[in-house]
């Protein structure tokens, strides 16, 4: 009896495998079938989609495309919302709402939302559920429910070369330079200058770049020593079980 119980137990354990690798290799084909880039745009026309961008599927909600301009090399996360416009249908004219530039990261579940202009700066990478918004509820008559007032809008910018973090929300208005850090979960508004990094909710200043001084305050750790070029990941591995401090 024992080994009619161990023979089925591994019929179970063989079935099993044989219809993970079955979905599995299933869904890779729906998510590499499902994409969106230029050379396949499925439904979606947006204004441009750059040479190497590619939407990531499932995608979020997207409407408003053709006010939409994706840069080169862009990458957009599964479940990422972009939207040009209050709603679909909308004319909003001539000129595109929503502007990505070349090598624009977008983290998984993250959203863009552009009822005025937005634009994002060339190799600005955002990490997953950042939230980019121009628009804001208004709350100025104390009776009537607050989803029922009209929204203010404001230009937002983000400058080329910016890192933002996990959960970071860039709120209407917001004018962030180049090569800004913002720390997971900081709420932006307002002016960010150049090289610098912001943190809390509301965002403040955390730490400048100064040309004479370099950063203030300073960096509490060594700047990473860049991997010299034509080092093959197995030297790497190789030198790391030699000294375990460079893992």
């Amino acid at each position: 009896m024992p080994k009619i119980r161990d023979t089925f137990a591994s019929l179970t354990a063989w079935r099993r495998r044989l219809v993970s690798r079955a979905v599995q290799g299933g869904w890779r084909w729906i998510q590499e079938a499902g994409a969106v880039s230029a050379e396949h745009p499925g439904r979606l026309r947006f204004a441009r989609i750059g040479t190497g961008t590619r939407l990531a599927f499932p995608q979020g909600t997207v409407f408003g495309e053709p006010w939409i301009e994706l840069g080169d090399h862009c990458v957009i996360g599964e479940h990422v919302t972009l939207t040009a416009g209050m709603m679909p249908g909308l004319d909003l004219g001539g000129e595109p709402v929503l502007r990505l530039g070349d090598g624009v990261v977008l983290g998984r579940g993250s959203h863009v939302i552009a009822d005025s202009a937005v634009t994002i700066g060339s190799n600005t990478y955002c990490g997953p559920y950042v939230y980019i918004t121009s628009t804001n509820h208004s709350y100025d008559d104390p009776e009537v429910p607050v989803g029922k007032q009209w929204p203010r809008t404001e230009r937002v910018s983000v400058g080329p070369g910016c890192w933002l973090g996990t959960g970071a929300v860039i709120l209407p208005g917001a004018r962030l330079g180049r090569n800004v850090v913002v720390a997971a979960g900081a709420v932006v508004r307002g002016e960010v200058p150049d090289h610098a990094v912001v943190a809390g909710a509301p965002a403040r200043v955390v730490r400048s770049w100064d040309p004479e001084r370099g950063w203030q305050p300073p960096l509490r750790t060594p700047t990473p020593v860049p991997i010299p070029e034509g080092v093959t990941p197995q030297e790497l591995l190789a030198l790391a079980e030699l000294d375990p401090d460079l893992t």
